[in-house]
């Protein structure tokens, strides 16, 4: 769960960005006049953002109530009444795009994490997410991944070691780089990312926790599987699509990251109504 003084920071950056000094338009509306208004969903899937979404109401005016009638995480239908608002009128206007652009997005990531988790629910694989995230909405676009039944990699670049071509190349190989890694934060897991059978071979006498399988083809998943035998967790990247996933997880790796999780994520279609 993230913690309420995130989301309020970044409810507050949104509001500057969408309201500046004032919503002008809003103003056109008597100050004394009360709404009551429906957040609805047009189409299917997995709610995310309601902390977010609350928490832009309450920044604009404490005196906006809501009663959601779904929580994060929970499938929705096409035309569900999502959550009831009463408060201020302009308030309402005012709060409606920013909590709206919230709920939007990281329902539209939870949706598509719970799409790709069914998909390979009779593995044992777990699908991660990457570090391929909106800029400023890592935390919460992570945590939209984990309430569509996804799992998290690492958050950033300071929990976790995730040794790549590049640093392999300037740290002068495998076994140096994975020994300067135990060194400098021994309690930290070290993931070494390997092109081939024999990068593989080298990344387990180096002792790494996890080994990166870089667009590896079925085939030799299939045999990497067979070599480890458990030595270090085995996680497929690379080529991972709708079409490709199935066929990957059915090789017996046990982890799967997928940049689509968040980078190519679309909204889900959800309006706010006036009653």
């Amino acid at each position: 769960m993230i913690s309420a003084q995130h989301i309020s920071e970044h409810i507050t950056r949104a509001l500057i960005e969408d309201v500046g000094d004032g919503d002008i338009t809003a103003h056109l509306v008597d100050p004394h006049v009360s709404a009551s208004a429906t957040i609805i969903t047009r189409e299917p899937g997995v709610l995310c953002g309601v902390h977010f979404a609350t928490e832009t109401f309450r920044q604009v005016d404490p005196a906006c109530t809501l009663s959601w009638q779904a929580a994060d995480g929970d499938r929705i239908n096409a035309d569900n009444v999502l959550c009831r608002i009463s408060g201020p009128a302009r308030a309402l206007l005012t709060a409606e795009r920013t909590a709206l652009n919230f709920l939007q997005l990281l329902s539209g990531t939870a949706t598509i994490a719970s799409h790709y988790a069914a998909r390979v629910a009779h593995t044992q694989v777990k699908l991660l997410d990457t570090r391929k995230t909106v800029p400023g909405l890592r935390l919460a676009q992570k945590y939209a991944v984990a309430c569509g039944g996804c799992h998290n990699h690492r958050i950033g670049l300071f929990d976790a070691f995730l040794i790549k071509e590049n640093h392999i190349a300037a740290a002068g190989g495998i076994r140096e780089a994975v020994a300067s890694a135990r060194a400098l934060a021994p309690d930290k897991p070290v993931e070494v990312e390997v092109e081939n059978a024999a990068e593989l071979d080298l990344a387990l006498e180096a002792g790494a926790d996890r080994i990166m399988l870089d667009n590896f083809d079925l085939e030799a998943l299939r045999a990497a599987v067979a070599h480890t035998h458990g030595k270090a967790e085995l996680e497929a990247s690379g080529n991972v699509t709708d079409d490709t996933l199935v066929a990957i997880a059915e090789t017996g790796v046990g982890l799967i990251s997928i940049g689509a999780l968040t980078k190519h994520v679309r909204a889900l279609d959800l309006s706010m109504r006036l009653d």
